[in-house]
Parts: C-alpha cells; sequence; structure tokens
C-alpha cells in the first residue's frame, strides 16, 4: 500500500532573541491509508511543531522550514503558500488540537462553528451544511444534536467540547487526521469514550490518523506503529508490539519504565534523570548521551544512524552497532516485556 504521506529530512528552526531554535532535525517517517501512527515523547521532543509543521501552522516569521520535504497526493507541503495551504487545511488534513475550549469560538454558536468548514471547502448551500452539522455532532456521540447547534461551547461539557471539535476536524472528510493530546484535559473515563469515538470512525472513513501523546497508555490502545522522539528526532520507529515487546533505545527503556501499570500498583516507576538538551545549542553526538547509563564514548562525539531491528523496526542507538557491547534493558523493562509478551495489558 502506497503512503498516503511521506515526511523526509524535516527540519524546523524559530529565530529567537538568544538564537536558532533547532526544534525539528531531521525527522523522517510516513502513513499509510487507513492507518494510526502514534509519536510519542517528553514535552519538548519535537512532537507538536512536526505536526504543526504538516498543516503550515508553525509560527511565521520566527519559526520556518529550513529543509525537507512533506509529501502528501503529489504535492510537497513544505513549498506551498499560506493560500495554497488554505485550501488543504481542514479539508484533506484536519487536526485536533489539546484544549477544546482554546479552540473553540466562545462568542460562536457550536453549529455554526461545524459549518463553517463545510461552507468554506465544499459546494454547498447553507442547508446542506446545517444537516451536514447535524449529522457530524449525532457521529461523535453528542445527543440531540439539532437543538445543541444553537448552543455556546460554555454550555458543553469538557468531554462534549472535545467531540465538538472532532466533528469539526471531520466535517470535510479529511484523509489524514492529527490529533495533538486531544485526551490530555479530560477525566480517565471520558479519555477512554474520546479513543474509542476515534478508532470507530477512523474505520468509518478509511482515515489515517498522527496521534500525538507522552502517554504509552494511550499509544497501546490506539496505533498501528509508534515513532519515539527526543530532541527534535526520531529515536526509534517501529510496530506498537515491535515498541512494547522489544524496546531498543535507552530513551524507550525510560519511557516505558515510567509508565505506571494497573497490574503492579507497589511497582516501582523509573524516572528518567537529567534534562532534555537546550536546542539553541544541540550536542554533537547523541542528545540523549547526558542522561543514558549505558553512553559510551561515541555517544558524546557522533549521532547514531538509524539502525535496522527488523523490517518494521529502526532505532538510532550506538548500543546497536556490531562493535558495542551487548547490554539488557534494565530488569523493570525486562519484566514489563515479559509480561507484555505473555498477553499481559499494556497498561
Amino acid at each position: 500500500m502506497e503512503n498516503i504521506l511521506d515526511v523526509r529530512n524535516l527540519n524546523v528552526t524559530f529565530d529567537t532573541y538568544g538564537g536558532v531554535v533547532h526544534a525539528v532535525r531531521g525527522v523522517n517517517f510516513s502513513i499509510k491509508k487507513g492507518e494510526t501512527l502514534a509519536i510519542v515523547g517528553e514535552s519538548g521532543s519535537g512532537k507538536s511543531v512536526t505536526t504543526k509543521a504538516i498543516m503550515g501552522l508553525v509560527a511565521k516569521p520566527s519559526g520556518k522550514i529550513s529543509e525537507g520535504e512533506i509529501l502528501f497526493d503529489g504535492k510537497d507541503l513544505a513549498k506551498l503558500s499560506d493560500k495554497q495551504m488554505q485550501k488543504i487545511r481542514g479539508k484533506d488534513i484536519s487536526m485536533i488540537f489539546q484544549d477544546p475550549m482554546t479552540s473553540l469560538n466562545p462568542t460562536m454558536k457550536v453549529g455554526k462553528q461545524v459549518m463553517e468548514g463545510i461552507l468554506l471547502h465544499q459546494k454547498v448551500s447553507k442547508q446542506e451544511a446545517k444537516e451536514r452539522a447535524i449529522e457530524l455532532l449525532d457521529l461523535v456521540g453528542i445527543p440531540n444534536p439539532e437543538a445543541r447547534m444553537n448552543q455556546y461551547p460554555h454550555q458543553f461539557s469538557g468531554g462534549m467540547r472535545q467531540r465538538v471539535v472532532i466533528a469539526i476536524a471531520l466535517a470535510c472528510n479529511p484523509k489524514v487526521l492529527i490529533a495533538d493530546e486531544p485526551t490530555t484535559a479530560l477525566d480517565v473515563t471520558i479519555q477512554a469514550q474520546i479513543l474509542e469515538l476515534m478508532k470507530e470512525i477512523q474505520q468509518k472513513m478509511d482515515m489515517s490518523i498522527i496521534f500525538i501523546t507522552h502517554d504509552l497508555g494511550v499509544v497501546a490502545n490506539v496505533a498501528d506503529r509508534v515513532a519515539v522522539m527526543y530532541a527534535g528526532k526520531v529515536v526509534e520507529m517501529g510496530d506498537v508490539d515491535d515498541i512494547f515487546y522489544n524496546p531498543q533505545h535507552p530513551y524507550t527503556w525510560g519511557l516505558l519504565g515510567s509508565m505506571p501499570t494497573v497490574e503492579n500498583e507497589s511497582e516501582k516507576l523509573v524516572a528518567i534523570p537529567g534534562t532534555p538538551p537546550d536546542l539553541l545549542h544541540p550536542p554533537k553526538g547523541d542528545a540523549f548521551a547526558a542522561r543514558n547509563d549505558y553512553a559510551m564514548q561515541i555517544d558524546f562525539e557522533e549521532q547514531p544512524p538509524m539502525f535496522k531491528v527488523s523490517d518494521s523496526h529502526y532505532a538510532a542507538t550506538w548500543l546497536l552497532h556490531e562493535d558495542a557491547p551487548k547490554v539488557d534493558p534494565p530488569t523493570v523493562i525486562k519484566k514489563r516485556m515479559e509480561k507484555f509478551s505473555k498477553g499481559g495489558d499494556r497498561v
């Protein structure tokens, strides 16, 4: 199956008073039709900036795509003007943001906000747009959608507001949906409902989803493939089973070790020591070296390439070099890998 979206050697920089911040550094990934790719990592790893670059939403003039290609539907989105991107944004590629209250206009009725994109991108009458908006609100599980079309965002609960935002994102049947931590502001019960809703809609519409999160528990439930980002780079990429059953990068080990599990509440969580590097001055070698208990001299001198683990699994760590010493994951990670491989829940 062909890739619907191809990101190649993407670099995004921001000019600041302190200098140039290299927020995204040589990112590569692709996504196929109907597939869900999760991008995970700590805050500041470059997840949101990467997807905002795809949407053409990098803050200008300070921010820019300094290098790379974003190939979609025969076009390089990195080379399109703002006016050209307006025809794609919301129609072919849509985005759900983290906080629905900052995405919705508090002074505009919900129905009008759902209709806005339909009227902009599709040649339909106002009545047809209204009927489509009612259908969408019903699709995302809002009861009595016809009456609620005339209500304002403050009259909806947090979970219902997020459903409205999803309805807006789906208004023009996009080929790719980008979800930027869409459940972070919601409680656990509502979070599960929203994730289930997104999976159902994806199957109905055969849509590709890029799901940004720092929560590996969410990843386990929604993703087909996972890209682990650190300091503006993808450090590990694989199928969801590769990442949970056979992680290779020490940073991925750290993320898995810091994830609480339901089965063993007494199990100690492992914190990743230190802090991410300053991307005003990116490190010469592996950006994770200073926080890595397994770092070798070469980690401080040279960035590792992406080593192939399997046809679906790649990791950028010198530990995979043929001359590197054999290193096993920490005990807590090995226990979790064994639990996962025996069919235990990942969350």
